[in-house]
């Protein structure tokens, strides 16, 4: 079967409908283009999960704060259509902003306390943002499954949340976090940097290796495995912490001893770019 862009919201709904009555399965991969190759990973896991795999392209701008800029955010919208025909998508949904949010939009979704931490203090109403475009998408293309990269750890956490808590018919499931030879997270910003700024990268997930490690041998204080990544990090160069944070997998509460499931995250600015990555750890 080709590749159908289809950009009604109507249309979409009346072909998920359409395949649900036949019992195939939906898989959805939402993203806002610039096709990498973390997405392509997310929609791996969706063909192999699913009968029928969509993926959406829409850059959504209530989730860009006032100080970013939605106008530059990459587009490259021949090139994700051909990535994702290759990778095996049935179907790319790409509405227009006026599709999405109508005249007079008003309504729009809360997820709660866990929305104000990390990223939420830096960026806010960030995630009602996502959340509000995600249940949008849910109910547009009616997925039985969803697919999120882990490197939006916060994100895949806060949508989990609201699936669980608003009753959606979907699993959303994790994908791995995909990286380039030294380590450097896989991401669209990565246009934004050169490869010296990509080098310097590589010490983020140095510093999340080196949490990693003292934590098998037994430190359980974030307070003195956070000095410990702070001090690797200062050590390259131009790369400034914005934050580093150890929280509860997945409900993120904050964490001061670690024990279970806990993720690490942190953003680091190099080049006026900040850099997002986390690991999910089993502080036993």
């Amino acid at each position: 079967m080709p590749l159908q862009i289809i950009k009604s919201p109507s249309k979409m709904q009346a072909l998920a409908e359409s395949l649900r009555r036949k019992g195939k399965i939906i898989g959805l991969v939402p993203t806002m283009g610039a096709i990498h190759e973390g997405h392509l990973r997310l929609v791996d896991i969706a063909v192999r999960k699913s009968d029928f795999v969509i993926a959406s392209i829409f850059v959504n701008p209530t989730q860009f704060g006032p100080r970013e800029d939605f106008s530059k955010y990459p587009r490259a919208f021949k090139s994700d259509c051909q990535k994702l025909e290759k990778a095996g998508v049935n179907v790319i949904f790409h509405p227009s902003v006026g599709d999405i949010y109508p005249e007079n939009y008003s309504t729009f979704v809360d997820v709660g306390e866990m929305t104000t931490i990390l990223e939420g203090t830096r960026r806010p109403g960030h995630f009602r943002g996502v959340a509000t475009v995600c249940a949008k998408l849910f109910n547009i293309t009616k997925p039985h499954i969803a697919v999120f990269g882990q490197k939006d750890g916060q994100q895949l956490a806060v949508l989990k949340r609201m699936v669980r808590d608003l009753n959606f018919d979907l699993k959303i499931i994790k994908g791995p976090i995909v990286r380039t030879s030294t380590g450097v997270a896989v991401s669209s910003r990565h246009s934004y940097l050169s490869a010296e700024g990509l080098e310097k990268a590589k010490v983020i997930y140095g510093s999340l290796k080196l949490a990693e490690k003292l934590i098998r041998n037994g430190i359980r204080n974030s307070r003195n495995i956070e000095a410990h990544m702070r001090n690797l990090i200062k050590s390259v160069p131009g790369a400034k912490i914005d934050y580093i944070s150890f929280n509860r997998w997945d409900d993120l509460q904050p964490v001061r001893k670690l024990s279970g499931r806990v993720m690490i995250s942190l953003v680091v600015i190099i080049k006026n770019v900040r850099l997002l990555d986390n690991i999910i750890i089993n502080a036993k």
